[in-house]
């Protein structure tokens, strides 16, 4: 058994991992974290660390929510919630959240031999009291592991730009002001260190006021974030005297969520009078924007990570579906050709190419042995990607555009002595244009251009999304081609007249501007990563200029009426 594994699990036992989940960022889930969920037969945890959590589970994990839905109670006079599971999908599974009993569900998911992952926000021993839990454990002979996990009071002041250390190495306090005593209250106000207070948004002004009476200057700085290290963070600097009067200018107070959990950081020494040099995650270029990305989840892998790295929040539509060939037999014929021997070469242009052919491979009990003795060609990083998942490592990428005229840039002319082969098999979409095909057919090479899917417009999105797209909720729109703006303006609408509209190149602009859209960003080159560049550019000098003209930094769906009353309140 490897250091890390998790020791077996007995038949009546099983085990229990209490897991920390961090403060929000999914990102900061430890290696160990991960594996753990990795194995984990159910999970149980409130709904906002199951978001945090649920992608790193294997299929068909149980969930169990704690925070579950009031209507579902548990069996009258039993005294212990019900432990209900529906084929690994999150469900209530008992008492409203006022009346559960954490300790219960762990205790009843454990049954069986069951490994269990109890995942708390923040850390186990620090954010939560998981230590009654784990006595349950250690009584009923259940073995258990704690994993740590970054902590609120650590990981939301390192995200607000807002060190707890100085060079001198600063004493530094931590408080809970929901259960701080006076005796707790007196001991930080006489020191000069850093104070971090964990409290809600409607008491900070009460904990700042607890601090000067015990003793804290009114002029020492504060910063108070919420919703720390997720892209809905904000952070407001001020000090312990001016604090509530900040807070009302910029309106979040009074709110119906001023019961939030917030992290206020106090002290001379705490850096959170230098966070204009220091806020390095709230300024970046398109921090908290919503931006539409109309392609699949598969096909829009990449991009999103791209434009999560720039602090915006992707949130993908397709506006087409693939079907298969309306007359299957060209492929069929082409994909015999290939493993007789007719190609010297096949070219794939789409992920979807590379998953039609698979298909087709798989229809006739073949795999990626198939392609022994053919040079494989993909049009960029995504179809290549997909091609070593099937197991085929392409021989030719472009090594510049990542486009057919970048594949042709690099490929090789046809050459009677070095080829005994001159026929490409390209097997592409039926709506596909016809660059590829011409520049092989002028490098000296036959084509057998296959249509080996179709591409038709996909179902509408959701009426929630149709509400964003058209009113305003979208801050930005990538087009990567005319046909997405065409089908998203079908089955959705056109996007409202504050949504920043990106455009791949001059073709997919003027089809933008045709349907009355005003484009605001075109990409340098077609590419779909320099058009997230360009997006990214766009929102930094958009950034750059408020703060120069001294203005608020808005996103542009905060322009729309209605837009800045509502924000107060998230």
């Amino acid at each position: 058994m490897s250091p890390t594994a998790l020791p077996a699990a007995g038949p009546e036992h099983g085990h229990v991992t209490f897991l920390g989940a961090g403060p929000g960022d999914p990102g900061l889930l430890t290696l160990r974290a991960v594996e753990a969920l990795s194995n984990a037969d159910v999970l149980i945890a409130e709904h906002e660390v199951l978001d945090v959590i649920r992608t790193h589970a294997r299929q068909g994990v149980s969930v169990v929510q704690t925070d579950a839905d009031p209507s579902s109670v548990s069996p009258p006079g039993t005294g212990t919630p019900q432990l209900t599971v529906v084929d690994g999908t999150s469900t209530p599974a008992a008492a409203p959240a006022a009346a559960r009993d954490a300790v219960h569900l762990v205790m009843e998911a454990v049954r069986g031999g069951r490994r269990v992952v109890r995942a708390v926000s923040g850390d186990p021993g620090l954010d939560t009291y998981a230590a009654e839990e784990m006595l349950a454990c250690a009584s009923a002979g259940v073995p258990f592991e704690v994993v740590p996990g970054v902590a609120a009071a650590v990981g939301v002041p390192a995200y607000a730009g807002v060190p707890l250390r100085d060079a001198e190495g600063a004493d530094v306090r931590f408080v809970d002001a929901r259960t701080a005593s006076d005796r707790c209250w007196t001991e930080v106000g006489a020191s000069d260190g850093t104070v971090v207070v964990s409290t809600t948004l409607d008491s900070v002004a009460a904990a700042a006021g607890e601090l000067v009476s015990a003793g804290r200057k009114p002029d020492t700085p504060l910063s108070v974030t919420i919703a720390g290290t997720t892209t809905r963070q904000r952070t407001w600097t001020a000090t312990l005297g001016t604090i509530a009067q900040t807070l009302k200018q910029a309106k979040v107070l009074p709110s119906p969520d001023g019961g939030r959990p917030v992290i206020a950081v106090v002290g001379e020494r705490s850096a959170a009078a230098r966070r204009d040099q220091l806020s390095w995650f709230e300024s970046k270029p398109l921090f908290g924007w919503k931006v539409l990305v109309p392609r699949t989840k598969e096909q829009a892998a990449s991009l999103s990570d791209q434009l999560r790295s720039y602090g915006a929040v992707p949130h993908e539509v397709p506006t087409i579906a693939v079907e298969p060939p309306r007359t299957p037999q060209q492929m069929e014929r082409a994909v015999k050709g290939l493993v007789t021997g007719r190609y010297e070469w096949i070219a794939f242009t789409s992920v979807n190419a590379v998953k039609a052919v698979r298909e087709k491979f798989e229809e006739y009990g073949l795999d990626a042995r198939a392609f022994a003795g053919i040079k494989v060609a993909a049009v960029g990083e995504q179809t290549a990607k997909a091609l070593v998942a099937f197991g085929v490592k392409p021989d030719l990428v472009p090594s510049g555009e990542q486009s057919a005229a970048g594949l042709l840039e690099d490929w090789p002319p046809y050459d009677p002595v070095f080829d005994p082969i001159d026929r490409v098999f390209l097997p592409r979409a039926d709506i596909a244009t016809e660059t590829l095909v011409a520049g092989l057919i002028e490098l000296g090479w036959e084509v057998d251009d296959v249509t080996a899917y179709r591409t038709v417009r996909a179902s509408p999105p959701p009426a929630e999304t149709r509400e964003a797209i058209k009113g305003g909720g979208f801050d930005a729109v990538l087009f990567t081609s005319s046909s997405t703006v065409r089908n998203l303006v079908g089955i959705a609408g056109k996007p409202h007249n504050v949504t920043v509209i990106a455009c791949i190149g001059p073709a997919t602009a003027k089809t933008a501007e045709e349907h009355g859209l005003r484009v605001d960003v075109m990409a340098p080159e077609p590419s779909v990563h320099k058009l997230a560049e360009a997006l990214a550019d766009f929102g930094l000098k958009r950034r750059a200029a408020a703060v120069e003209n001294g203005d608020p930094v808005t996103r542009p769906s905060e322009r729309r009426p209605g837009a800045r009353r509502r924000r107060s309140t998230t």
